[in-house]
């Protein structure tokens, strides 16, 4: 348990600056609903930005740097490029101001606190669901956004280990990166399946790259399994018509809203947990509907 330093204490309203992976995804403008809901609930102003694609590493920094620079209470963070962030949240620390990431943790000990979805253990459920589903024997692949992101790390190889030591006749052959663009994962899916005539199943590691993928599979006309990561509209509507077998959904309203309330504990001086666990589940046609699931997909 850890707290803020030096913060700002009670006030009337506090400053909360949050900056996203961006906005090709559905998913962040849950992550904001909930972020706005806990600063209603606690009292704080949100900006909440990030650049147009998950790509724009350079664009990210720049944001986090002019966010930095007007000196907000507390910044809530979602790291592109884990490394590539740590100078500038070096600079946040020595200021003052109480970092929280969220979704993607940074390889830091500067953050006090990340709200996050446990993407190891939720990429080895989209494994054995994978295994499940093609008879527990045969190839498949993954189709992945970024390996920077501890997001995409985590869950490329939370899925490739868990089918390493629990299913030992499925083999992954090769893993990809599309940066989460629905068009390129379309194009590498394709060029997998034409590669790999007897492939069994794909991984689709986030929003953009799990569309991409079924999408690819559509366009080749192929009976692949699908397993993808993530909700909205797109995905929802291609689950409930069977095109992509299922998926896991995170809880982002969940990842927005506890962002913030850590954010606000840390600026009143109050202990908070190092790691917010958000949670996660797997949907497909046949539970979807149900209000457990239902309640954290988002469109």
């Amino acid at each position: 348990m850890l707290t803020a330093s030096g913060s700002a204490f009670a006030q009337d309203k506090y400053d909360i600056a949050m900056i996203c992976k961006g906005f090709q995804h559905q998913f962040w403008q849950a992550v904001k609903a909930g972020a706005e809901k806990a600063g209603a609930e606690f009292g704080a102003t949100i900006t909440f930005e990030g650049p147009e694609t998950e790509s724009q590493v350079d664009r990210q920094m720049d944001m986090l740097a002019a966010a930095l620079s007007r000196g907000p209470d507390a910044i809530g963070f979602a790291a592109l490029d884990s490394q590539a962030a740590i100078p500038l949240l070096q600079q946040a620390s020595a200021a003052g101001i109480p970092i929280i990431a969220f979704d993607s943790g940074v390889d830091s000990d500067i953050p006090l606190s990340t709200a996050t979805t446990d993407n190891v253990a939720a990429a080895a459920l989209a494994a054995d669901k994978m295994a499940e589903l093609i008879g527990n024997s045969g190839k498949i692949a993954v189709v992945a956004h970024d390996q920077t992101s501890r997001t995409g790390i985590d869950r490329v190889e939370g899925f490739t280990n868990r089918i390493k030591e629990a299913h030992p006749n499925v083999e992954v052959v090769t893993v990809q990166y599309g940066a989460g663009d629905q068009l390129a994962s379309t194009e590498i899916t394709k060029s997998i399946l034409l590669a790999n005539p007897d492939l069994k199943g794909i991984f689709g590691a986030n929003e953009g790259s799990a569309i991409g993928v079924a999408n690819g599979k559509q366009e080749l006309n192929s009976n692949v399994v699908v397993i993808g990561f993530d909700s909205g509209a797109a995905q929802k509507a291609m689950v409930a018509s069977g095109l992509m077998n299922g998926s896991i959904t995170q809880n982002p309203v969940g990842i927005g809203y506890e962002t913030v309330k850590a954010a606000v504990a840390a600026l009143k001086g109050e202990t908070v947990p190092k790691i917010v666990d958000t949670g996660f589940y797997y949907y497909d046609a046949a539970n979807m509907n149900d209000p457990e699931i239902a309640a954290v997909l988002y469109d």
